[in-house]
């Protein structure tokens, strides 16, 4: 079942046109050239409830205004966006009853206040049932180790520690959709694993929707099922992780150390990226010959003293999403 749905959805803004010297000047004060900016231009796609799902792309994509009019902040200039049933920035209340939002540059919480005055003050604004909240608070303990934080004012917090407490936050009121943005931004590598086992443990625990967008690629790879990558307004590719990297990852790198100077006369010439020495990096498409093929070429008339092959990661795949566009 489709719980967000997003249909030629556009976002124009209109900027004045600089001009230069001071009959530009007076020209912009009299009669103004005004330019049409598409930060979001007939973008095109749905998530099903409980997928985990990648909004990715470079800067100035169009990720942020997109997830501002899905979550109801912004007013698109034209399109279709339901969430849940709900059109969110036209009824704000309701849509806001449905999802939790986490920015990892921003907080939900009152900075002086100790993170459990935080969260009755969210319940109060939900009018969270005591059974429900109760129950989210002890899980929300065991899952993501926060009992110690509960009387600790947000702003003596770590920012690791102030992360888990705001994800716990965004989910008291049992949203169906939590909306994400650079959620580990800054945390250390135990952090990260942290609130990427707490993510996935919610979304199997209670199906939740998670829409993510990051610029840590790590993020991805654990935890998306499916990508939705845009570019100036426009998505350019949606697909599973798996598929993107069958066609997009086929590119490989491998770096082999040799003994003395090598032969690489079997080796076609399109395929070493740079030679240094002893050491030759071969880039090569999978499809077209493997790793070990190539090793076996390489060997018959060289001695390998050792070699690391590098398949594409998911930020090699995105660039040749991009590349390809």
């Amino acid at each position: 079942m489709d719980i967000i749905t997003v249909s030629d959805l556009q976002k124009i803004y209109y900027v004045e046109e600089k001009q230069k010297g001071f009959k530009g000047l007076m020209k912009g004060i009299t009669k103004p050239n005004i330019l049409e900016k598409y930060a979001v231009d007939g973008l095109d796609f749905t998530i099903k409830k409980g997928e985990i799902v990648g909004l990715l792309g470079p800067n100035g994509a169009g990720k942020s205004t997109t997830i501002k009019i899905i979550t109801g902040i912004l007013l698109p200039t034209s399109g279709v966006v339901e969430v849940g049933g709900v059109v969110p920035y036209k009824d704000r209340k309701n849509n806001s009853k449905r999802i939790g939002v986490v920015f990892g540059q921003k907080t939900q919480l009152w900075w002086n206040l100790p993170v459990i005055r935080s969260f009755e003050l969210l319940k109060a604004l939900y009018n969270i049932p005591n059974n429900i909240y109760n129950k989210n608070i002890l899980a929300f303990k065991e899952i993501l180790e926060i009992d110690e934080l509960m009387n600790t004012p947000v702003r003596q917090l770590s920012l690791g520690q102030r992360m888990r407490v705001e994800i716990a936050a965004a989910l008291l009121h049992n949203p169906d959709i939590l909306y994400l943005d650079e959620p580990t931004i800054g945390l250390d590598m135990f952090a990260k694993d942290k609130i990427r086992e707490f993510i996935l443990e919610i979304n199997r625990r209670y199906s939740v929707t998670v829409v993510l967008t990051t610029h840590d690629m790590s993020d991805v790879e654990k935890l998306c099922e499916r990508l939705i990558v845009i570019n100036h307004g426009k998505k350019v590719a949606d697909d599973s992780l798996q598929r993107l990297q069958e066609l997009f990852g086929r590119m490989a790198t491998l770096k082999v150390k040799f003994d003395k100077e090598p032969d690489l006369s079997d080796i076609n010439s399109l395929f070493i990226k740079e030679k240094s020495g002893m050491d030759v990096t071969i880039v090569f498409d999978k499809s077209i010959v493997s790793a070990i093929s190539l090793i076996n070429i390489l060997a018959q008339k060289n001695t390998i003293a050792d070699f690391v092959l590098r398949n594409a990661d998911v930020e090699d795949i995105i660039k040749n999403i991009l590349e390809f566009e």
